[in-house]
């Protein structure tokens, strides 16, 4: 995935299949500039982590 694929999924309304290394993850933010964002698993919205947006996969 892309910055800007991942920055569009933040604004839909609706939830966008996501994963990050196979597990649904929730996009919370994403900084163009450094292509990461902060994500967290679906099952844990406790654990916040940064990723490259490459790692992203859209479903």
């Amino acid at each position: 995935m892309d910055a800007v694929r991942a920055q569009e999924i933040v604004m839909i309304p609706d939830m966008v299949h996501v994963t990050y290394q196979g597990q649904k993850v929730f996009i919370e933010h994403v900084d163009e500039d450094q292509e990461l964002a902060t994500i967290h698993p679906l099952d844990n919205p406790e654990e916040k982590i940064s990723v490259s947006v490459d790692q992203l996969v859209e479903h």
